[in-house]
């Protein structure tokens, strides 16, 4: 009971030191409780069956990762309490000068461990069930749903599985605390505070020579990155690897000639209070390049996902409603031999005149794809530009393209909302939306590439792709189809009968239940896609991905950040005898006190800023390799992504100073 007692009472009196270490903790517990308790919120009572299903794979996907992410937080959570155990082996040093044993010594441990464990248990828990129920808003919000009435839930799946996570994590804490005390030395605990980490001088010729090496290392990767046309999976491996090794090399010869470089510069090295400064900076970055590597890439991690994942969603909804402009299509294929439909055409618009009003309104759009054995995706793009797309492969050269008459494009593109287009006699246009096509037809339209139909040739009616479609996707990836004049079009060329229509109803619920009534009428012969199914499950899919997102890249930044907040508050601890020397040869506290900010800042702020280099090349290389679903940035995820990051990062960053300017003011 004294030595419980005693565990109360060092928590009391050190909760200050701890204070990050409680805030990182309640923020894991939290946000670990927030993603395990999706399925047990009120949204999935108000979603459709198939958005139901799209949550239901998010909940699996999130607690597979969550695995992951207690690996992480447990490595952070062993990290920090080392910083800890080390700040106070003078004190364990005294316990055994006054006669207590190392097994009483680590029953402390185990009872402080209890106390940190259950408090930020508590605490986080109670921050996580309000937090899911903010979350379950957001839910409905990006899943489309509406919510009649609010109802408080409470998720015991989720309240179990942090428990018992977090109890694991503890455990191994308690079972890392007996063996470190275990190892010590009464004259090394006694002795903790006198001895520095061995700096050793690098060579400042070498460091330049390993920085050049490293700097172009990075930048032959960021150039291949940004041009993967001939890039595969193992290669991708490769660069990542590179790029590590790069990163660590560069931390390492900064650390080996930064000082060097800014001793030059007398009139600066010598102001204020720098000397002390870089050479603080000096020998921390020179003692932890292994850490600063490893915080700079989850850095980068975080940066990546978090921007990546919040613009992939903002602009997949944005393009969701952008490729959906109708409520339905139907298609029936023409089809050959034993399965050929000659009255294709007959069986949509027999389906739309005895569906209209009663199910479809008026301003609906019926008309033919045509198909030519002359004309072909080798023919039109040409054999040696169809192989040097490298992103783009086919199964097989011959494809046909898909031909439409102008007038019936015309009459779609009024329905849809898009251009409409002009081809004069003997000529045709290119409708393309997929980025990577364009960029393949757009160089040979203005060039003037000609194509031969029936004996006639044809030149661009225009010098680059018209943006648009006739079937509605989840995303932009019609390759493209040709328009020609209606004479040019021989009805022997006849492929699919497509009709694309809108739902006789005002409402989300009324077209709702239009669409069960359409979907009803699907068979093996006429296939059915619907705005509705699209938006629900791909944009269930782009919402999953973007919560996948923020779980990750929010754990890595507060994993990142609380590593570097408890080396700066140890190193701060360390040092409270340098800060008084300098107080003793007449230094001010507002001199002190910025030299503090001023390192804290850089050694915040150096991984970050490589991590935003590496960020700027990583958004590239992901922007070019999903250029199929929309384009990737947005203001609005930068925006969200800096905010994110300035929220959490700059917190962690102000409580470390002012938690270091408190600890050095106690000498």
């Amino acid at each position: 009971m004294m030595l419980f007692k005693l565990s109360v009472k060092n928590m009391k009196k050190s909760f200050k030191d701890y204070a990050i270490y409680f805030v990182t903790l309640i923020l894991g517990v939290g946000i670990f409780y927030v993603f395990n308790s999706l399925d047990s919120q009120q949204t999935m009572k108000v979603l459709s069956s198939s958005t139901y299903d799209i949550i239901e794979l998010m909940v699996q996907m999130l607690s597979g990762m969550s695995v992951f992410i207690s690996f992480i937080l447990g490595f952070l959570i062993v990290y920090a309490n080392n910083f800890l155990i080390k700040r106070r082996k003078k004190e364990f040093g005294v316990y055994m000068t006054l006669g207590m044993g190392k097994g009483q010594i680590s029953r402390i441990l185990l009872g402080e461990t209890v106390i940190i464990g259950l408090v930020s248990l508590a605490v986080g828990l109670v921050l996580g069930i309000f937090g899911a129920q903010f979350m379950s808003l957001l839910v409905v919000k990006m899943f489309g749903g509406v919510m009649d009435g609010y109802q408080f839930v409470f998720s015991s799946k989720a309240f179990v599985k942090t428990i018992c996570y977090f109890a694991i994590m503890f455990a191994i804490v308690a079972v890392f605390n007996v063996v470190s005390i275990s190892k010590c030395r009464l004259i090394r605990l006694l002795s903790a505070r006198k001895e520095n980490e061995q700096v050793k001088m690098k060579n400042p010729l070498l460091c330049f020579v390993i920085f050049l090496l490293a700097a172009a290392d990075l930048g032959i990767q960021y150039y291949r990155v940004c041009h993967p046309d001939s890039l595969n999976q193992q290669d991708v491996g490769w660069i990542i690897l590179a790029g590590c090794l790069g990163t660590f090399f560069l931390f390492w010869s900064l650390s080996g000639f930064l000082l060097n470089i800014m001793q030059r510069s007398r009139k600066f090295y010598l102001r204020d209070l720098n000397a002390f400064v870089l050479r603080q900076i000096h020998s921390k970055v020179n003692t932890m390049v292994f850490a600063m590597t490893v915080i700079c890439l989850m850095l980068f991690v975080t940066i990546c996902v978090l921007a990546g994942g919040l613009g992939l969603n903002y602009n997949f909804q944005k393009m969701l409603g952008e490729m959906t402009p109708a409520d339905v299509n139907y298609a029936v294929y023409y089809g050959d031999g034993e399965n050929e439909r000659p009255d294709a055409d007959k069986v949509l618009s027999d389906l739309y005149e005895e569906k209209k009003g009663e199910l479809f309104a008026s301003d609906a759009v019926q008309m033919t794809i045509y198909e030519s054995e002359e004309l072909t995706v080798a023919e039109t793009i040409g054999k040696d530009r169809f192989t040097v797309a490298g992103m783009v492969e086919f199964s097989a050269e011959e494809m046909p393209e898909d031909i439409v008459k102008v007038s019936d494009y015309n009459r779609l593109a009024g329905m849809y909302g898009l251009s409409k287009l002009e081809v004069p006699e003997g000529t045709y246009a290119i409708v393309c939306d997929y980025e990577v096509f364009e960029k393949i037809r757009n160089p040979l339209l203005k060039e003037g590439k000609t194509i031969t139909l029936n004996g006639k040739t044809y030149t661009p009616a225009y010098e680059k792709c018209q943006y648009g479609f006739f079937e509605m996707m989840p995303n932009h990836a019609n390759s493209g189809f040709v328009v020609l004049p209606d004479d040019s079009v021989q009805e022997s060329w006849k492929s699919e009968e497509f009709l694309a229509a809108n739902y006789q109803a005002d409402s989300k619920q009324e077209r709702e239940e239009k669409e069960k009534l359409a979907a009803a009428l699907e068979t093996e012969e006429l296939a059915f896609v619907s705005k509705i199914e699209i938006v629900e499950v791909s944009g269930g899919l782009s919402a999953t991905v973007t919560f996948m997102a923020i779980y990750l890249g929010i754990i890595f930044l507060i994993s990142s950040a609380a590593l570097l907040a408890l080396k700066e508050l140890s190193e701060s601890s360390d040092n409270k005898e340098r800060y008084e020397m300098l107080r003793k040869i007449g230094a001010d506290e507002a001199l002190i006190h910025r030299a503090l900010f001023r390192q804290i800042a850089i050694f915040f702020f150096l991984p970050l800023l490589v991590a935003l280099i590496h960020s700027v090349f990583g958004m590239t290389f992901i922007k070019i390799m999903l250029e199929s679903m929309g384009k990737i940035g947005s203001y609005a995820s930068i925006l969200a992504t800096a905010g994110i990051l300035i929220g959490i990062y700059g917190g962690y960053f102000l409580l470390t100073y002012f938690g270091s300017k408190r600890i050095i003011r106690n000498v």
